[in-house]
């Protein structure tokens, strides 16, 4: 199919021409402007698919407006775009940044700019397939939402205040004021999509649990506690993974890989595969590449070297080294990410980006040459201001979810300040007052 002529200069308005060679494109007939875009979608990203919307009236009557499904049906779901956090302190909902955050394509490069409102006064806690998962109200019932970053479209969830009975004194540790922002800060979280019905897990870090909940009404809206101790690393394709290493305990010496799946109930997690220590020694990190979930690990008792297999290996225990990983680099912390080498013009070819294992500093592991170097500067690092400087920084900033929402607790303390000021102009008997009500919700206890 030849490409369509350029446009006349001085065309009207769009969708208009008197050029016969656009207008015969933009008559195409609806059915085959659904199934281009529809292909379209399915082998490029959600930008294009919107671009091909935008060309004519007639092309964006024939394909379906993402705006009202972008959270339910899975085929808009903006997979590869990671929200980054600006530098300078500025999070993702800083009152500087007006409801703005940046978008970065991890297979492209390419940048988008998205205002959302809701950061205002939500946390993103966790991303799903480019889904913000954000956390309102964050100090009474914790309030759940799933967004889509670019349509707008929420899907409501329970609060997570409905966890804090069934976690007993998982959290009695913690003042009452906090709990529910403890809960939140270390989540990993997968959803699944079938008939129109989502379900969310989330991995709790902080008590090694999980937990459920569906958007259906035949279960009572709350989260549901599994009953087993878990503590899955990875999201992928609606279902949780994790590794639990051999301690060499009770003669322990079998690592095992397991998964845990979308649930009507929580089950107890798949036993994917068990490899003895004494062939795969140390392995640290899931991380998902392609289609595919690696295994990072280091080889023999030295951390100088990395060893890479498919976890697909693993299952048919089979420890087969990986060479090469698609001219990818990955990112490895609490979570880890796979960006396309080109995104980042500092790192090329296969790399690995964590911390260095024995000299602490951020540096690449060249998987071809096994040899480690500075991911960046002294210069990235520092820059002129405090903050990341580096493209490689602002991606490694997203390994840490916490990083999403640095004014977690500031924001308290800066609310506190401001009730003190009101409290202050009713002399002592208003300062007095304030800090009883500020003793009572801090070491507070629940009913």
């Amino acid at each position: 199919m030849s490409s369509p002529p350029a446009p006349a200069s001085g065309a009207g308005k769009r969708g208009r021409t008197s050029d016969p060679g656009l207008a015969s494109w933009a008559s195409l007939p609806q059915d085959l402007v659904r199934l281009v875009a529809w292909r379209l979608l399915a082998d490029g990203d959600l930008l294009d698919y919107v671009r091909f919307r935008a060309v004519c009236t007639g092309w964006r009557s024939g394909a379906v407006s993402p705006r009202g499904l972008g959270v339910v049906d899975p085929r808009f779901h903006p997979r590869r775009w990671m929200m980054l956090p600006e530098g300078h302190c500025l999070y993702p909902g800083h009152p500087d940044l007006r409801g703005y955050a940046r978008f970065l394509n991890l297979d492209t490069g390419a940048w988008i700019l998205s205002r959302i409102p809701l950061l205002e006064d939500h946390l993103a806690i966790d991303s799903v397939d480019g889904l913000l998962l954000l956390l309102g109200d964050q100090y009474l019932q914790g309030t759940v939402r799933l967004l889509h970053p670019f349509t707008g479209d929420i899907v409501d969830l329970p609060p997570l205040a409905t966890l804090l009975p069934q976690l007993g004194d998982s959290l009695s540790c913690c003042p009452v004021l906090y709990r529910i922002k403890k809960l939140a800060s270390k989540v990993c979280a997968s959803a699944s999509f079938k008939d129109g019905v989502i379900t969310v897990m989330l991995a709790l870090g902080w008590v090694s649990r999980v937990a459920f909940a569906t958007t259906t009404t035949s279960l009572d809206q709350k989260w549901n506690l599994s009953e087993f101790w878990a503590t899955p690393s990875l999201a992928f394709q609606g279902k949780l993974y994790m590794l639990q290493e051999a301690d060499g305990y009770c003669d322990n010496h079998m690592h095992q890989f397991l998964e845990i799946g979308p649930p009507v109930q929580l089950r107890p997690p798949h036993l994917l595969a068990t490899i003895p220590k004494s062939k795969f020694r140390n392995p640290r990190y899931l991380v998902e590449c392609g289609s595919e979930i690696l295994v990072l690990s280091y080889r023999g008792a030295s951390t100088s070297r990395i060893l890479i297999c498919r976890l697909a290996d693993l299952v048919q225990q089979r420890i087969v080294p990986i060479r090469s990983i698609g001219d990818n680099t990955l990112f490895l912390d609490e979570r880890c990410i796979s960006v396309a080498s080109k995104v980042v013009s500092t790192v090329r070819g296969d790399n690995v980006v964590c911390e260095h294992p024995r000299q602490r500093y951020l540096a690449q592991y060249h998987i071809s040459s096994g040899n480690w170097s500075r991911a960046i500067d002294d210069c990235s690092l520092y820059g002129r201001a405090q903050g990341p400087s580096s493209l490689v920084l602002y991606i490694y900033s997203c390994c840490t979810r916490t990083l999403w929402y640095e004014g977690l607790f500031a924001s308290f303390f800066i609310r506190c300040s401001s009730l003190l000021s009101i409290a202050s102009t009713f002399g002592l008997a208003g300062k007095f007052f304030f800090f009883f009500l500020l003793h009572c919700v801090i070491v507070g206890t629940e009913e």
